[in-house]
């Protein structure tokens, strides 16, 4: 999935939710070790720098150099840009070596890798014992009754502009999600944990955050606007009015486990 979240990479910096900082306490405490850290798909690099409050280096690569570049500098993380053709063999020497990973963590996109291949670099590179792997996601925002209903019928006409079967693993989550790894009660295969993100947003954070979905783009490269001024007006009044500021809930899911002995 190289390059699908390139063209809008300023939006997605400014448009998602913030990851609560109990859920990286809650993982921290997991690991026996506190050394290393690898955040995959990090993006703008929103989840490796709640990585880095508790590990003291944190390797946050992403196949996107366009998000890399907007990723917020840190001392303790290391950005690297991991090219689709590399080797499993190169990938695990660029993140620290067999049995080196304390945490492993994968926000928001576990859903777009090639799972198996993913699954066993991870295996290889997690401490044993003591390693733990974390993925989660969100999909449905909360917001109130008028304004869900609009932003639902908003969703189904985007449903034909995403790329499947990996989007899938979103709408479902994470309950088909296959996870290979011994739970940590924090979530396991076809159970994953149910949380919830608080976020206080303005309208135009939300509208923000629905432009920076792919299937925006992805629909408008074929010619086709999905989000035009007359339903964006639709949505300001169902919200209450571009000026009001509301607090809204991401509903999101956790899976987190161990290599199995």
């Amino acid at each position: 999935m190289a390059g699908l979240f390139d063209k809008q990479a300023d939006l997605y910096l400014d448009a998602r939710p913030n990851y609560p900082s109990e859920w990286f306490s809650k993982l921290a405490d997991l690991t026996d070790h506190h050394g290393l850290a690898w955040d995959a798909a990090t993006g703008n690099g929103q989840a490796a720098l709640a990585v880095a409050e508790h590990y003291e280096r944190v390797i946050a690569t992403d196949v996107s150099e366009s998000q890399l570049k907007l990723a917020t500098p840190h001392p303790r993380i290391s950005y690297r840009h991991t090219l689709s053709s590399m080797t499993d063999d190169e990938l695990v020497e660029l993140i620290g070596g067999e049995n080196s990973v304390d945490l492993i963590t994968v926000a928001q996109g576990v859903h777009w890798f090639d799972l198996p291949r993913f699954y066993a670099v991870a295996t290889r590179l997690l401490r044993k014992p003591g390693g733990i792997i974390a993925v989660w996601g969100y999909n449905d925002v909360i917001v109130s009754p008028e304004f869900d209903a609009v932003q639902y019928r908003f969703h189904a006409t985007t449903l034909p502009f995403w790329k499947y079967p990996y989007i899938q693993h979103i709408f479902d989550s994470y309950e088909a999600l296959p996870f290979p790894f011994e739970s940590v009660r924090m979530g396991s295969e076809g159970k994953p944990l149910k949380l919830e993100m608080p976020k206080t947003t303005s309208f135009e954070g939300i509208i923000r955050m629905f432009k920076s979905w792919s299937a925006i783009v992805t629909a408008r490269e074929k010619g086709i606007e999905l989000l035009p001024e007359s339903l964006v007006r639709e949505l300001e009044t169902a919200w209450g009015g571009s000026d009001l500021v509301r607090s809204v809930v991401y509903k999101a899911f956790m899976i987190a486990g161990k290599v199995r002995a």
